[in-house]
C-alpha cells in the first residue's frame, strides 16, 4: 500500500523505496540493536536514553566515517586498544 498516486507508484520507483528503507534499518537500527546493545540498555529515566541514543548513534558513525566494516569486529578491537578508538577521534596520547 502506498499514498503515491498510481501515476507515480510503477513498481520499479516503489522497489527503490522499499530497498532504502531497508538499507537504513539494516546499516543503522541493526548495528544499534545487536552490535551496540541498544535494545538491552537498562537506561530509562529522564534524558539517559536520549543521551544514550545520541552517543551510540555518534560512535557507529565515526566508525563508519573511519571505514571500519564490519563494525562489530572494530569495536571488540578498540575494547582491547583504546589507542585505536582514539585514533578515529583524531585524537592520541
Amino acid at each position: 500500500m502506498s499514498s503515491l498516486p498510481a501515476t507515480v507508484a510503477i513498481p520499479e520507483r516503489l522497489l527503490n523505496l522499499k530497498r532504502g528503507h531497508w538499507t537504513i534499518e539494516n546499516r543503522l537500527h541493526y548495528v544499534k540493536d545487536v552490535t551496540i546493545g541498544e535494545d538491552r540498555s537498562t537506561v530509562h529515566v529522564d534524558n539517559g536514553p536520549k543521551i544514550m541514543a545520541t552517543l551510540r548513534n555518534t560512535e557507529a558513525r565515526l566508525l563508519r566515517r573511519a571505514g571500519f566494516s564490519p563494525i562489530a569486529a572494530r569495536m571488540r578491537y578498540n575494547c582491547g586498544h583504546p589507542e585505536a578508538a582514539l585514533q578515529v577521534l583524531y585524537l592520541s596520547f
